[in-house]
């Protein structure tokens, strides 16, 4: 039991933590929640959570090989939307 109890600490955090390894201020993740242009969360009775992998995954989307791919402008437009 211990084990899935640590399972679950590790693959669920919250919106400081999850701020913390994306690079952004704790804010810009509840306005992205507000404003639906941010990662998947889930809200746990009270808290709200990201799991790591829903992290990595819009991370990813987000991922350009030079500001010419085609893929940049979509991010960029995506990043700033609703500002």
């Amino acid at each position: 039991m211990l084990d899935r109890t640590a399972q679950l600490t590790a693959r669920y955090v919250r919106t400081p933590e999850a701020a913390r390894l994306l690079g952004l201020s704790p804010r810009t993740l509840e306005k992205y929640r507000c404003h639906g242009n941010g990662p998947i969360f889930r809200k746990l009775g009270g808290r709200v959570v990201y799991a790591t992998g829903d992290l990595e995954a819009w991370a990813d989307q987000a991922a350009c090989s030079s500001t010419s791919d085609p893929r940049y402008v979509e991010a960029r437009a995506a990043g700033n939307a609703n500002r």
